[in-house]
């Protein structure tokens, strides 16, 4: 069962692609952050998810609101595939222990090794305000997403 609106976002603490480390709640009462959980990097639906964020960068990340993309892929993939997509967000990795973050989303698929697609918008006081959750081979809407972030 994946986090529901209203609860208390689990934290974490992640490495992005130039392995820095990424804590959620170090946004807390500053910005909202967009929590994208997708399966793996190079794939095809998770790579037209996210170059649609990128693209359209300013409507997901602004002074408002932070993107964090997590996978359970390690930090050099991610490094190779925000380089060939031109990613400016972070991409985080949930690589080992594999898969706790995704876990605690309840958006980890044991059989598989991956996160399933899990967004997630975390409010500035640290709460889920949207939480959507498709099972692999389903795009999200990403149209979805741009109302969430605009009602906060």
């Amino acid at each position: 069962m994946s986090v529901e609106v209203g609860a208390q976002a689990p934290d974490f603490t992640l490495k992005d692609q130039d392995k820095q480390d990424v804590t959620l709640s170090s946004f807390r009462g500053d910005k909202a952050v967009l929590v994208v959980f997708y399966p793996f990097a190079f794939s095809g639906i998770c790579t037209g998810e996210l170059c649609t964020v990128r693209d359209d960068i300013s409507t997901f990340q602004n002074d408002a609101v932070q993107v964090l993309a997590v996978s359970t892929d390690p930090t050099f993939a991610l490094k190779a595939w925000a380089t060939a997509e031109n990613y400016t967000f972070p991409l985080l990795s949930d690589f080992w222990p594999h898969g706790e973050t995704a876990k605690a989303y309840g958006v980890f698929n044991e059989t598989a090794g991956m996160a399933v697609r899990g967004t997630f918008l975390v409010d500035t006081a640290g709460k889920v305000a949207f939480a959507e959750v498709n099972g692999p081979g389903e795009p999200r809407d990403q149209d979805a997403w741009k109302k969430a972030i605009a009602a906060l």
